[in-house]
C-alpha cells in the first residue's frame, strides 16, 4: 500500500525519533518473560525456524505511543468476496475466531475500471480497492501478503483458533473492495482482525508500521467501540513483530513509534470488531525488499503477528 496522496492522522502522543518503540520494549520483555508461562509449542513453516515456545507478549498495562502477478480466476469472475475459513483444533484459543485480510489481489492490475468504483467508508467514499505496490524485481504486494497470512493461518489454526481469510488461492479475479473485507471480519464477530499489507515508499525509507484505527462516528461507520481493543492488538503485534523479524519501525512515518492513527481507511473505519493494519516494510527499499522476498524471513513475520494476536487474544 502506498501513502502518496491519502490523508491520515498523526500518531497520538508523539516520541522523540530515536526509535521509542525498541527502547520500551527492551525494558520490558525482560521482566515479561519472567512471570510469561511457556504454552502449547508453536511450530514453523517450510522455510521458517522451529519455535517450541512462544515468547512473552507486551504486558496490557504496557505503554507505547501510538503516534509477477500470479495466476487468478478468469476475467468474468465476480468480485464478491468467498473467504476461507477452517475450524480451529485443540488449543488455548479454542472457540476464539480470527479474521486475516491479506491485502489487495493479484488480478486487480487487470480489473482498473472494477476497484476504480466508488465505495462509501462512512467518512467519504474511496475506491474499491488498489493495485498495491511490487518490489522493483516484480514481487507484488498482493502475492507477499497472501503468503504470510498462510503462514499466518497455520500458526493460529496451531493454538486452536479459526481463521477466515478475506481472500485467498480460488478468490474472484479482483476485489473484494476495502467494505466488504470489513464486512467479513464483522459477520465472523472475529475475535481479532488483521490486515496485511507492504508499502510502496521512496527508497531508503524503511521500517514497519502498525495502522490503528481513529475515532470515526459518521454515516455507516462507528469506530469507538474499537478504538481501545485496537489500540492493544496493535501495540502486541508491534512488540512481537520487532522481536520477530528485527524490522525496525519505519524511519518515515510515526516519528519511529511504529504506530499511525488513521480515519480514511474503509477497512477499519467499517470495522466492529478489534482490527489494525501491518505495513511489513516498505518495498521498494532494497534493503526491506531483500526481506519481504524472503520465505524464511515471512516466517519470522507471520511469527511475531501471530504471537501478537496469541497475547491479546488470551488475554481479553
Amino acid at each position: 500500500m502506498s501513502y502518496t496522496g491519502p490523508d491520515f492522522d498523526p500518531p497520538q502522543q508523539r516520541r522523540p525519533r530515536r526509535g521509542p518503540l525498541t527502547v520500551a520494549l527492551a525494558a520490558l520483555v525482560p521482566g515479561a518473560l519472567l512471570g510469561w508461562l511457556v504454552y502449547e509449542a508453536v511450530g514453523g513453516g517450510p522455510d521458517g525456524k522451529d519455535r517450541t515456545a512462544s515468547p512473552a507478549p507486551v504486558p496490557r498495562s504496557a505503554t507505547v505511543s501510538p503516534a509477477t502477478p500470479a495466476a487468478s480466476p478468469g476475467d468474468d469472475a465476480k468480485a464478491s468476496a468467498s473467504p476461507s475459513a477452517r475450524p480451529g483444533g485443540t488449543g488455548p484459543l479454542k472457540g476464539k475466531v480470527v479474521v486475516v485480510d491479506p491485502g489487495h489481489n493479484p488480478g486487480n492490475f487487470r480489473h482498473t475500471a472494477e476497484i476504480n468504483r466508488q465505495v462509501d467508508i462512512g467518512t467519504n467514499r474511496k475506491e474499491c480497492d488498489t493495485t498495491g505496490t511490487s518490489t522493483n524485481d516484480g514481487y507484488t504486494e498482493a502475492e507477499f501478503t497472501l503468503d504470510v497470512a498462510h503462514r499466518l493461518r497455520t500458526l493460529l489454526e496451531r493454538q486452536g483458533a479459526t481463521v477466515k481469510l478475506t481472500r485467498d488461492g480460488d478468490s474472484p479475479a479482483w476485489g473484494p473492495c476495502v467494505d466488504e473485507r470489513a464486512r467479513i471480519g464483522n459477520t465472523a464477530r472475529a475475535d481479532a482482525a488483521i490486515s496485511i499489507h507492504a508499502d510502496g515508499s521512496a527508497d531508503g525509507n524503511r521500517g514497519f508500521h502498525v495502522i490503528l484505527p481513529g475515532s470515526v462516528h459518521a454515516g455507516a461507520a462507528d469506530t469507538r467501540p474499537i478504538v481501545g481493543p485496537s489500540h492493544d492488538l496493535g501495540v502486541r503485534i508491534a512488540g512481537n513483530f520487532l522481536r520477530e523479524t528485527g524490522e525496525p519501525p519505519s524511519n518515515y512515518l510515526g516519528d519511529g513509534t511504529g504506530f499511525v492513527t488513521r480515519t480514511d481507511l474503509g477497512g477499519l473505519n467499517l470495522s466492529t470488531v478489534p482490527k489494525v493494519f501491518i505495513e511489513c516494510g516498505n518495498m521498494r527499499d532494497s534493503k526491506d525488499a531483500a526481506l519481504l522476498t524472503s520465505g524464511a524471513w515471512r516466517q519470522r513475520a507471520a511469527q511475531g503477528i501471530s504471537e501478537g494476536i496469541v497475547s491479546f487474544l488470551r488475554e481479553s
